[in-house]
């Protein structure tokens, strides 16, 4: 999006996510992430159907969902891929990753704002204080923050020996 202020980063992979209410998007996303709005698109009956925010150093996406309009728009034999909101099918295929210095406090002040744990903040094998969670709009989230860096023979070797049922297979190099 080439609008002035909230156009991604160049030459980084800027998520866009469809949900079915962006206000609420825009609020939870400021409340658990301290997102800033960027951009706001409203439609004349005061309906918001796309904002773009921007999170850490990264600029993220949100529009409601349009079934109507993309009917009118996509090209027939295009019509099967569809860009529903988790909420709307009730599955993800997305993780959205974050980094942050204190994974603690965004995870609870996520969860504050109205998000459900996943998998509840662990230290992990692979060096990472590390959760996920699931927005009110279904969209998953893994919060961490790095606690050391290793090699992969290290995160290898710590696999095998502290996660004994984890799946054996190579690890590349």
């Amino acid at each position: 999006m080439s609008i002035k202020g909230a156009r991604p980063n160049d030459r980084h992979i800027a998520a866009h996510l469809f949900l079915q209410n962006v206000d609420r998007a825009v609020a939870f996303y400021r409340d658990a992430f301290g997102a800033v709005e960027l951009y706001r698109s409203t439609m004349p009956n005061g309906t918001v159907v796309h904002a773009q925010l921007k999170i850490g150093d990264s600029v993220l996406g949100i529009s409601r969902e349009h079934p109507e309009i993309e009917q009118a728009l996509v090209p027939e034999e295009q019509r099967g891929i569809r860009l529903r909101a988790p909420e709307s099918v009730g599955v993800t295929g997305v993780v959205l990753e974050m980094y942050v210095d204190d994974v603690d406090g965004v995870y609870q002040r996520a969860v504050d704002a109205g998000a459900e744990p996943r998998i509840p903040l662990t230290d992990t094998f692979f060096g990472d204080r590390y959760g996920q969670l699931t927005d009110p709009f279904g969209h998953v989230w893994a919060l961490a923050t790095v606690l050391e860096e290793l090699t992969p023979a290290e995160v290898e070797r710590r696999m095998m020996s502290d996660v004994p049922d984890f799946p054996k297979m190579e690890m590349e190099n």
